[in-house]
């Protein structure tokens, strides 16, 4: 949950990009994060309220709509650069950065396993896919509806990843920052204020759509260990202006709202959101998305063991497994390179 916000500098960057387009790109604009990010604390903790996962219909919808809006803007502005031949500020190649001209050796090793996290982060949707499924009808049969989404999903996702990586690659080289809209972009000014406000409110969405597991398995379990705690299993109904009845529950107001605090905490401290990117990716996505989704086909087909397709499976898991633990070591060398290097609470 830490994802969402420290990346949301992307408020940030509409401040550098007014700041730029009023005093020249070449202006030392310093815009800090830290209220943004407070910001986007307060904006959770109101929105973590919402009681389950099934009414969040309308966030995914705004995020699904943002996501688009803002990789085609993306997408956009790297082929205006190509197509005008002027813009490339690095080299391109097959290996990519250049080993004693653009990073060294070691530098490059361990920031390819951690960009492989970042790969894997972006697949690790398999926690929330449960929650998903239960929305649905029971006709058409769940199963079945969701194999057609995922496939649909993944499908356009990667689409869209590969057109961002490789445009962007070709249109910067080895200098393609992590984030185009923040860091090379600042022209038209306007259009990039709305791309960047255009992720501001899919991080938003984002951030609840995978918290909101969380919070209901916590609840959960809680209700189980303690059901005759009213502080813990109580609704009360309550007027609120503008949106009427609302129910209440002071551990759900309390829990959430900690986790929302200590989440936003951590992520002003640790501000690095490449490097916890690719090991938040690399710690779920082994074991949510290869490992245990494995195991229950094995288990439901009643696969043979030792036999072709179970060996198949097995070795898949385990590429998957040293992919994660490469990842992983990347991404804490990354982050160690960042907590050294940064000053707490500077903008």
């Amino acid at each position: 949950m830490f994802i969402p916000i420290t990346h949301f500098t992307y408020k940030e960057a509409i401040g550098k990009a007014n700041c730029f387009h009023d005093k020249g790109h070449g202006a030392k604009c310093s815009v800090s994060s830290y209220p943004f990010m407070a910001a986007f604390g307060i904006v959770q903790t109101m929105l973590s309220q919402i009681p389950s996962f099934h009414k969040l219909s309308f966030l995914s919808i705004i995020a699904t709509v943002m996501s688009f809006s803002y990789a085609s803007i993306g997408i956009g502005l790297a082929m205006a650069v190509v197509a005008s031949g002027n813009g490339k500020v690095g080299k391109t190649g097959v290996t990519g950065t250049v080993v004693g001209v653009d990073v060294t050796a070691s530098d490059k090793i361990w920031k390819s396993f951690q960009a492989t996290g970042d790969i894997a982060f972006s697949y690790a949707y398999s926690s929330i896919l449960v929650e998903i499924q239960d929305t649905l009808r029971s006709s058409p049969p769940e199963n079945r509806v969701m194999k057609k989404a995922s496939l649909a999903g993944v499908s356009t996702t990667t689409f869209i990843y590969m057109l961002c990586g490789c445009i962007g690659y070709a249109a910067f080289g080895n200098k393609a920052p992590g984030d185009f809209l923040t860091d090379f972009f600042y022209e038209p000014y306007w259009l990039i204020d709305f791309a960047n406000a255009c992720i501001v409110l899919h991080l938003i969405a984002a951030y609840q759509v995978f918290a909101q597991p969380i919070f209901q398995f916590v609840e959960n379990e809680c209700k189980k260990a303690w059901p005759e705690n009213n502080f813990i299993t109580k609704e009360h109904s309550m007027n609120i202006p503008f949106l009427g009845k609302w129910r209440i529950n002071f551990f759900r107001l309390v829990w959430r709202t900690a986790y929302v605090i200590l989440t936003t905490v951590v992520a002003m401290i640790f501000p690095f959101f490449n490097s916890i990117l690719g090991l938040i990716g690399a710690a779920a996505f082994w074991p949510l998305t290869v490992y245990f989704p494995v195991e229950m086909h094995i288990s439901q087909r009643k696969i043979k063991k030792y036999s072709m397709r179970w060996i198949g499976l097995k070795l898949l898991v385990l590429v998957c497994l040293i992919v994660t633990l490469l990842a992983a070591i990347g991404s804490i060398v990354g982050l160690m390179k960042s907590v050294m290097a940064y000053k707490h609470f500077h903008s």
